[in-house]
């Protein structure tokens, strides 16, 4: 049997925005009523009362905030690594680039603060390092077909939860406070117990501000709930 609950958190869930302003408790309950009223009726096939309708929105973002409240954790000494002056690459897959960018990576005495990262995706790799490397593996890929580059990177790092990869929304729960703040991920790489984003300079001192306001809120949650 169709519910008004059902219908209100189906009509929620297909709208990010609302999604995210129910989270954030920024939405006026009696307000978003008055909106999707007449979508919830139509669905329903009968009139329903504003009552029914703003209980089924409190009661869907109480869940919404429950589910982040159980699943995402962070430590309270989380830390954030941050790395400047990174180049960004992406370059056409082909058989020749991988045997070049094989004696790139061997060719390379890499200090522990260097960054070199290969992402292969089925048509393109893309290659992440230090900018002053950047003359360097543009020298060794030669002739191949690079389709994006770009200088002058940020990358932000943090060791999450050794469980983040089982967790589901815990990357969400970051992308989704940047998308809120507005800051533009320009690339995401993962290791089995480290998260990189990757910002332009730009982007890069809000995004940090961001992440670590984020994890403050979640670590001391946790803690107080410990």
């Amino acid at each position: 049997m169709v519910t008004v609950s059902a219908i209100v958190k189906k009509i929620v869930n297909e709208k990010p925005l609302l999604q995210e302003g129910l989270h954030q408790g920024i939405i006026s309950f009696a307000a978003l009523t008055e909106k999707i009223k007449p979508e919830v009726e139509q669905q329903l096939g009968k009139n329903v009362n504003d009552a029914a309708v703003v209980m089924a929105l409190r009661r869907h973002s109480e869940d919404m905030q429950k589910s982040d409240d159980r699943r995402i954790r962070f430590e309270l000494h989380t830390q954030l690594i941050l790395k400047t002056n990174l180049a960004y690459f992406s370059v056409k897959r082909s058989l020749e680039l991988f045997r070049k960018l094989e004696a790139v990576y061997k060719s390379f005495d890499y200090d522990a603060e260097d960054t070199f990262n290969l992402i292969h995706g089925n048509q393109e790799v893309s290659i992440i390092t230090n900018d002053k490397y950047e003359k360097r593996v543009m020298a060794a890929i030669g002739a191949e077909q690079v389709t994006t580059k770009e200088r002058s990177l940020v990358s932000i790092s943090l060791s999450p939860e050794k469980n983040f990869r089982y967790t589901p929304g815990y990357i969400f729960a970051i992308a989704r406070k940047l998308y809120w703040d507005n800051i533009n991920i320009f690339e995401l790489v993962t290791t089995a117990s480290e998260l990189t984003f990757i910002f332009q300079k730009k982007d890069a001192m809000r995004a940090y501000a961001s992440i670590q306001e984020l994890i403050d809120e979640m670590s001391q949650r946790s803690h107080s709930e410990s």
